[in-house]
C-alpha cells in the first residue's frame, strides 16, 4: 500500500459508499453524484494514516486517525468544538465535558484525548476562561 491510494489496487470508497471510479464529471452533470458522494470516508483516512506511519511520519498518521473520527461528527458540532478550543473561550469543565461527549456519542477517542491534552496546555498557559 502506498500513496496515492487512487493508484493502488485498493477499492477506495467515498463516505456515501461510491467507488472512486463512479465519481466522474459526467455523473455529477447527470445528478448521480452529490456533495455527500465526494466526502472522504473514515476508512480512506485510516489507510492514509497507515501509510504515513509506515513512512515514519507518526504525527501525520495520528492526524489522519483523528480526521477519520471527525467524519461521523456533524459539521455544526465541529464548529462548536473549534470555537470552544480557541483561547479564553471555554472553561476546563466545559472542555472536559465536550471531550467526554464526543468520546461517548461518536466514539471519537483520539479527538477526545486531543481536547483533554489541550486542557492541560491551556491550564499551564492560562488561556482557559
Amino acid at each position: 500500500m502506498k500513496y496515492p491510494l487512487s493508484k493502488s489496487d485498493i477499492d477506495i470508497k467515498s463516505k456515501s459508499g461510491k467507488s472512486i471510479d463512479q465519481i466522474t464529471i459526467d455523473e455529477v452533470v447527470n445528478g448521480r453524484v452529490t456533495g455527500e458522494d465526494i466526502k472522504i470516508s473514515k476508512e480512506t483516512l485510516r489507510l492514509q494514516g497507515e501509510i504515513a506511519r509506515q513512512e515514519g511520519r507518526t504525527q501525520l498518521g495520528e492526524n489522519f486517525e483523528r480526521a477519520s473520527e471527525l467524519v461521523d461528527i456533524p459539521d455544526e458540532e465541529l464548529l462548536i468544538i473549534y470555537n470552544m478550543l480557541r483561547p479564553n473561550r471555554s472553561t476546563k469543565e466545559e472542555l472536559l465535558n465536550k471531550a467526554k461527549e464526543i468520546r461517548d456519542k461518536y466514539n471519537a477517542i483520539a479527538c477526545s484525548n486531543l481536547i483533554m491534552d489541550a486542557v492541560n496546555v491551556y491550564s499551564k498557559r492560562g488561556i482557559l476562561k
